[in-house]
């Protein structure tokens, strides 16, 4: 099988994952859309593939009253977008054993790049990709400490967390039409990407040289989207996956039909 997606929305493409799975996208033949907040990465990426290949929006998903307009600039300027990427993300460490450290504002914003705007993006351009013919998708990156926290980061963990219960649900939910939408998961391992940056994380030293190599992750998530998978664990994500993710999915699915039935019985 092939990547079944012509035009593809990576929102989040100005470095590390999104900036190497723009470059996978282009390389395959399918047309991109990369957003991010730095125009000149933007740029960057436009010259390395031309205008033919590539457009850009410089966008900021924090921005979170912006994302309607966003949205609706992209479908009226590509109206056969049929795949979007939500991967912006950071990560930065809290000890709440130390109260006077945490600055509520950083955790917020954290909170807002990996869950909220993720959850504004997905109503502001589902009814879009429910209205073409053919398959489209969203995928998500979220990490393998949606399943399993990290102490340093409990933050990160919770709002990856958030994201993963909400896509399950989501996917659940779209089943039914209309259109078909399908709702991809990604699970990263640490990945070597400026995510663990001296510039984020002080504590930590060359914190870019943590985890899987980029190239090698990119290319595996790629190859797995092609072949129809929804949820990719990737790495030492696979090994968690595999333990207890797939038996708390199992139980999900049962409480979905249960509950299913008995809200028969009282909706109208």
């Amino acid at each position: 099988m092939s990547f079944p997606y012509k035009k593809v929305l990576i929102i989040g493409a100005t470095s590390g994952i999104g900036k190497t799975l723009a470059d996978k996208v282009v390389q395959n033949g399918s047309k991109l859309i990369a957003a991010g907040r730095r125009n000149e990465n933007l740029q960057e990426l436009l010259q390395r593939h031309g205008s033919d290949k590539v457009s850009t929006k410089t966008f900021d998903v924090m921005q979170l009253e912006q994302i309607p307009q966003f949205a609706s600039e992209v479908i009226a300027e590509n109206p056969d977008l049929d795949c979007i990427f939500v991967n912006s993300g950071i990560q930065r460490p809290f000890d709440f054993s130390k109260p006077d450290t945490v600055d509520l504002d950083i955790f917020d914003q954290e909170l807002i790049t990996n869950y909220t705007s993720a959850v504004r993006i997905t109503k502001a351009f589902l009814p879009h990709l429910q209205g073409l013919e053919h398959q489209t998708a969203i995928a998500f990156t979220t990490s393998q400490m949606a399943l399993v926290p990290m102490m340093r980061c409990p933050n990160y963990g919770a709002s990856k967390a958030a994201l993963h219960h909400f896509i399950l649900a989501l996917r659940t939910q779209v089943q039914a039409g209309p259109g078909n939408v399908k709702i991809l998961e990604i699970y990263p391992p640490a990945v070597q990407t400026e995510l663990h940056d001296a510039k984020h994380q002080p504590d930590l030293k060359d914190g870019h040289l943590i985890g899987m190599p980029l190239q090698e992750f990119v290319d595996e998530v790629w190859n797995r989207i092609s072949q129809g998978e929804d949820q990719i664990p990737v790495g030492s994500a696979q090994d968690i996956f595999n333990a207890f993710e797939a038996k708390r999915q199992e139980l999900y699915r049962d409480m979905t039909e249960l509950l299913s039935g008995l809200l028969k019985q009282f909706l109208r």
